[in-house]
């Protein structure tokens, strides 16, 4: 028989490797959890219109990259590319909005599906943590979100990684620098897929990567010069805000993201240690989509980071995050009786919340040991017929190599002494 693989573009996460990914979700989350953030969890798949109205379109995402299918009752369902809308849409049909309390604060973590061409740091499936604060317009909302991100990323022990920030306006002036920019465009030599697009979002033409689109978008109208007057005062508040917290940052005319969804506020954190694809989260204001999937006027503003993005971050960086070993003690028995004993000591040491495995299917004490000391637990318990005779067990340090007798009786008790 054929052995399976997994589909391209994916990947299984495994220990030991899989404790780094568990450490990092953690890091994004813990700032979020101790700032109101309350969690939230959604299903992997979709209505399709979801994230055609939401996302947009003309994005690529929607347009070329969607996992899209039709269920056997008939309904058009699609693995769900991004959280926003999944998050929004959950919010709305539990009327989280009219409990009294705004913004509605809440934070995911989860698989997302993109049908792209596989290459290092982007892949096919790929994890996130996001966080969305629905509800409100405030500067200092904005502000929040990228401050958590950026205290995140410093807990984990990154340094060098950027804050891009832009504004992207409001249904007043966006108009208005829309129709500047596309008579703008419309002069250019783009092929037949980029004029479409001019036609229906040309903003993300700016967002555009190729070379031969970037070097003909010098002298393009200036998106700054375009803002009115009170996206110009809020995208200055934000940028006071974070100046005053000390979280430097790097204005970019040019940052669109790739989601229709986004005004005024819009960020991207970017990692140059990871080659052409160094964005490693992202996010902004979306005060619009809320009414563009059948909710009222909700204004909001989110981001998400890319779990795997951030491994790789760490890396470039040679960062060693300090993870606990996943076991504390190992227990090895020598004959019927201790097998019997030591697995009750080990039973009792995890309902004491202490790490603890146990040498299974009979080994010998050498090739026990080797198990132990792959483990990475700090003391070993070993007990032969003699020693609970005796009524004791050896207890071993795995660093030092010193092993002493302990009665039986205390010996959970004294390995929770030199624990802690």
């Amino acid at each position: 028989m054929s052995v399976f693989q997994a589909p391209r573009g994916t990947y299984d996460l495994l220990p030991p490797d899989s404790a780094t990914y568990l450490a990092v979700r953690e890091a994004i989350a813990a700032p979020l959890r101790n700032s109101g953030y309350g969690y939230v969890e959604t299903p992997g798949f979709e209505n399709v219109e979801l994230f055609a109205r939401g996302v947009g379109e003309s994005t690529d995402i929607v347009t070329k990259e969607m996992y899209a299918f039709e269920t056997k009752g008939g309904d058009r369902l699609a693995l769900r590319p991004e959280g926003t809308a999944s998050v929004l849409r959950a919010a709305l049909e539990a009327s989280l909005h009219k409990q009294g309390v705004l913004p509605v604060k809440l934070w995911y973590s989860g698989s997302y599906y993109r049908y792209e061409k596989p290459q290092k740091g982007r892949y096919r499936h790929f994890s996130q943590v996001g966080a969305e604060a629905i509800g409100a317009e405030d500067p200092a909302l904005d502000a929040e979100l990228i401050i958590l991100a950026d205290q995140a990323y410093r807990s984990l022990g990154l340094r060098q990684f950027r804050i891009l920030l832009n504004s992207l306006g409001d249904k007043e002036c966006r108009p208005v620098y829309r129709e500047k920019l596309q008579e703008f465009l419309r002069g250019l030599d783009l092929d037949e897929d980029t004029r479409r697009r001019v036609e229906i979002n040309p903003l993300r033409v700016l967002d555009d990567k190729r070379p031969e689109v970037q070097r003909q978008l010098t002298g393009a109208p200036s998106l700054r010069e375009s803002l009115c007057e009170a996206c110009r005062a809020y995208h200055q508040e934000v940028r006071e805000l974070l100046t005053e917290e000390g979280v430097s940052f790097t204005d970019d005319e040019k940052l669109v993201r790739g989601l229709d969804y986004y005004t005024r506020t819009t960020f991207e954190f970017v990692h140059d240690g990871l080659g052409s694809q160094s964005a490693v989260g992202g996010g902004g204001r979306y005060d619009g989509l809320s009414e563009m999937i059948g909710g009222p006027a909700l204004p909001s503003v989110g981001w998400a980071l890319g779990v795997d993005r951030t491994v790789l971050a760490l890396e470039a960086e040679g960062v060693r995050l300090d993870l606990p070993a996943p076991t504390s003690v190992f227990a090895v028995p020598l004959g019927e009786q201790a097998r019997r004993v030591l697995f009750g000591v080990v039973t009792q040491l995890r309902r004491k919340g202490v790490a603890a495995d146990f040498a299974y299917g009979g080994r010998g004490l050498k090739g026990a040991m080797k198990v132990a000391n792959r483990s990475g637990a700090r003391y070993a318990i070993v007990a032969g017929e003699r020693d609970l005779a005796e009524g004791i067990v050896q207890l071993k340090d795995m660093e030092s190599g010193e092993q002493s007798p302990v009665p039986l009786s205390d010996v959970v008790t004294e390995i929770e002494a030199r624990l802690s």
